[in-house]
């Protein structure tokens, strides 16, 4: 993560806004005192939040795991024709 002086961000918001926004990498701006605070952009807060959604419910957990345990022994549910057009045609 690039980090810049509270005075740097300042002067160039701008360019660091849509340096974040656009390379969807966050950025921390540090305060003379030693703080910082990191700026995100909107959309990846929200997938970080939906991210930290998931990894706390316990049910899509074990959804995901039992998915991936019927996966790699490839025995898990396998759509039929008509089916897989309709997923590929979405």
């Amino acid at each position: 993560m690039d980090s810049v002086s509270v005075n740097q961000f300042r002067e160039n918001l701008k360019h660091f806004v849509e340096q974040v926004v656009s390379q969807h990498a966050p950025l921390k701006v540090t305060r003379r005192n030693g703080e910082s605070f990191v700026v995100i952009s909107a959309e990846d807060w929200e997938r970080e939040q939906e991210t930290l959604y998931v990894l706390q419910n316990h049910s899509l957990m074990q959804q995901i795991a039992d998915s991936t345990k019927t996966h790699a022994q490839k025995s898990g549910y396998s759509p039929n024709e008509q089916e897989l057009d309709e997923i590929v045609g979405i």
